[in-house]
């Protein structure tokens, strides 16, 4: 007989931050939060941070050679709750983020 195969229910969580302390205080906060409540974990894993460069002239005519660098970091989590509870829902969604955190939240 082979063994029928549970349905697992997962949460995917994605972090995005400019800033790599904040993201990770978020994802400690979040991983605290479902372990609680007594949900299994994986991660939080990180992903390629995102590079977003920008070259812009310092002069407006005569030294157009003269170019200033700029560059954007986006620093990305992903956080995977196994076989959540309604409890673990409902404190995902009141959980509090700092500013500059965005979340996306997969069922």
């Amino acid at each position: 007989m082979p063994k029928e195969k549970e349905a697992k229910s997962r949460i995917r969580i994605r972090l995005r931050a400019y800033d790599h302390k904040v993201i990770d205080a978020s994802a400690k906060q979040i991983i605290d939060t479902a372990i609680r409540y007594g949900s299994d974990i994986l991660g939080p894993t990180p992903l390629p941070t995102e590079i977003k460069k920008y070259t812009v002239n310092r002069s407006t005519f005569v030294h157009n050679k003269s170019k200033e660098g700029y560059e954007i970091r986006i620093h990305k989590r992903i956080i995977d709750i196994l076989n959540p509870g309604a409890k673990v829902l409902d404190a995902l969604r009141n959980l509090t983020l700092p500013t500059g955190v965005n979340i996306e939240i997969k069922m």
